[in-house]
């Protein structure tokens, strides 16, 4: 079979899904391990059929202009904050995300995150190895226990119910966000309550955020949603970083409004606030959510899916704008 179509891969992604684009396409892959600069992104893009780019890829009109074969774009993400959805609409461009098959990664990731602030892991794990640890006693590095807690899920989509799901087994009670409907799934498995923001703050012991970056959601943890948490809540993130106002996380775990947090994301990624990474209270990690050979390579895969489908003209696995498939 000839290979027609031409695709670039704006990071290196792994094997199985250049492999499958290789089949069927030239494929072209940015050789270096970064982001590439808005320029090279235009200028790769120009003889491009199909892209599959990375949330660090600006997707927007400029993108487009620069893009004059392009058939369709693929997000090696869920989330697509990071695109132009209505201007794609807008030019009949079809575009695609990677959901499903990072869920319980993720999921994963933000259990550990709580358990590593709880237990202070981090922070204890550095004073063994730096040698400065004169042995046991009965009041260094107390933690908080997790069991019989309330979890705060914020943002109760596919990775949300996943992670209030792994709860199960800590007896924990659930509250939860939904912006639409109720969550059906955490109310039948773990008699689940639907609460409002306010009383998602006041409530909760621990709150993880796994709600998409919107213009309601970006800033929606700042100094007035931390003055109404516990004092001894934990707070973690591995959504995106800006539905978090990072100078104000600092200002209230440097105080004490709260016990904690656990990052993955960040505000201004790949930077954080000033003052974050001397908190001791704060357990950092550079974006791992999805960091694992499964998850990963299943996005590989269907990234390549939905764009091999969008260059023959058929029905990718996961379309964001599906109804673009109707009038090309």
């Amino acid at each position: 079979m000839t290979r027609p179509y031409r695709v670039y891969v704006t990071r290196k992604i792994p094997e199985a899904g250049l492999a499958a684009l290789a089949d069927h396409c030239l494929v072209r892959v940015n050789p270096e391990d970064r982001a590439l600069t808005r320029d090279e992104l235009h200028a790769a893009a120009a003889e491009a059929d199909g892209v599959i780019g990375l949330l660090t890829d600006r997707i927007d009109a400029a993108f487009f202009d620069h893009a004059p074969h392009l058939k369709g774009y693929a997000n090696y993400a869920v989330g697509f904050d990071n695109i132009d959805l209505a201007e794609a609409t807008r030019r009949r461009i079809p575009v695609s995300n990677t959901p499903d098959v990072l869920t319980r990664a993720t999921a994963e990731c933000a259990w550990a995150l709580v358990f590593a602030v709880a237990r202070r892991v981090v922070e204890s794990d550095a004073v063994i190895r730096s040698g400065a640890w004169p042995g046991w006693g009965p009041l260094q590095f107390l933690g908080t226990e997790i069991g019989g807690a309330t979890l705060g899920i914020f943002g109760s989509g596919r990775i949300g119910t996943a992670m209030a799901l792994m709860s199960l087994g800590f007896g924990m009670k659930v509250v939860y966000t939904a912006a639409n409907r109720p969550n059906e799934t955490l109310e039948r498995e773990l008699d689940a309550k639907r609460v409002t923001f306010e009383e998602l703050l006041a409530s909760s012991d621990v709150i993880s955020i796994h709600a998409p970056l919107t213009p309601a959601t970006r800033h929606r943890f700042d100094a007035a949603a931390f003055s109404r948490m516990k004092p001894t809540a934990i707070l973690v993130n591995t959504a995106r970083g800006p539905i978090i106002k990072e100078d104000d996380l600092v200002a209230a775990l440097t105080a004490g409004k709260i016990a904690g947090a656990g990052l993955d994301v960040y505000e201004h990624e790949p930077r954080m606030a000033a003052g974050l990474a001397g908190l001791a209270n704060a357990v950092l990690t550079p974006h791992i959510g999805s960091a694992t050979t499964t998850a990963r390579t299943g996005m590989a895969t269907l990234a390549a899916k939905n764009l091999l489908a969008m260059l023959i003209g058929d029905t990718p696995p996961t379309c964001l704008n599906p109804e673009v498939l109707h009038r090309r």
